[in-house]
């Protein structure tokens, strides 16, 4: 969408071609969307498809680096909980990383799905990324920001959402 007005495949706003200001506004979110949903996707199957990281313990472990990183985090409480069950936590995070990388790149509930990606962000910079000095060493902050733009405005081209909004529309 751009002003309001609905656009087709071929960058056309009501039968009225797009200026490329406009057409970069409707698909300017299309490549952060691609990235964040591959990358999401990726993260999600390396940690379900690593034994050694969805063990409590041993090098490269879900439980390892929780503990190593216990004392260094902003919420050593959110390190502690995930302790309790290491793989339990590891299983919710690559669940949750798949989950959302796959909503993020079909644009499926893609607003709940960033929601969803910031959350992830938001509590691995407040535990494993939290120590890194200077701040903006740690990749986590920085993919929370990424996400907000997702989270503001959804996926309004070349998403299931799109598709299903435009479907609404011709059956009033």
């Amino acid at each position: 969408m751009a002003h309001g007005y609905r656009t087709d495949s071929y960058g056309t706003i009501g039968g009225e071609r797009q200026g490329w200001k406009d057409a970069a506004a409707t698909y300017s979110l299309v490549p952060l969307r691609i990235f964040l949903g591959v990358t999401f996707i990726y993260a999600g199957l390396d940690k379900l498809t690593d034994s050694a990281f969805m063990s409590a313990s041993g090098p490269g472990s879900i439980g390892d680096l929780m503990r190593g990183v216990r004392d260094s985090s902003a919420i050593p409480a959110l390190v502690d909980l995930s302790l309790k069950s290491p793989e339990g936590f590891g299983y919710a995070i690559a669940i949750g990383e798949l989950a959302v990388g796959l909503g993020t790149l079909v644009g499926l509930l893609t607003r709940l799905a960033a929601l969803g990606g910031a959350l992830i962000s938001l509590s691995l910079w407040l535990t494993v990324s939290w120590q890194s000095d200077p701040y903006y060493y740690g990749n986590d902050l920085a993919y929370l920001m990424a996400w907000l733009p997702l989270v503001l405005a959804g996926a309004s081209v070349f998403s299931l959402d799109a598709a299903l909004a435009d479907r609404r529309r011709r059956m009033r």
